[in-house]
């Protein structure tokens, strides 16, 4: 990017890859950083600045921030000019996020593993289909982590 560098709204919606009507929602909900200039005929203009706070915006919203969540991260700087509040913010929000994602990582291991096994007693089993769960779940490889197994020998 050259320095000083000015962009009508479509170039900078474009550069972020937003449609000018996004550009003006955050704009109204003044989320970005800078006072939009105008020009003389009234087109709004923005500046480098301008570019990488609504793509640091859209990072947020990337990792999961709620627009009313990265807004409150904007205007912590409002009463703290070197930036330290947001900072801590921001690492407070993205080890929540990561602990958020760990868990749901943990999730998806489990469900591959889950249907790992399912795929390997359906391969063993081609004339006991119809009776899983029931007389297989005895002799049944993945007896003790599968939840149909374990639903039906409760009801038993």
């Amino acid at each position: 990017m050259k320095n000083n560098q000015l962009f009508r709204i479509g170039d900078l919606a474009q550069k972020a890859n937003i449609t000018p009507r996004t550009v003006r929602y955050y704009e109204n909900l003044g989320l970005l950083k800078t006072k939009t200039q105008r020009t003389e005929g009234g087109q709004r203009v923005y500046t480098e600045q301008d570019l990488l706070y609504l793509l640091r915006i859209l990072q947020l919203k990337k990792y999961g921030l709620t627009l009313e969540e990265i807004s409150a991260i904007i205007h912590l700087g409002e009463a703290d000019y070197s930036g330290e509040k947001r900072r801590l913010e921001l690492i407070k929000k993205y080890k929540k996020l990561i602990e958020q994602q760990e868990r749901k990582q943990k999730d998806i291991e489990n469900l591959i593993l889950q249907l790992r096994q399912n795929v390997k007693q359906l391969e063993k089993s081609e004339n006991s289909f119809t009776s899983c769960p029931g007389e297989t779940c005895k002799t049944c490889e993945i007896k003790d982590t599968c939840q149909l197994a374990k639903i039906f020998n409760e009801n038993r």
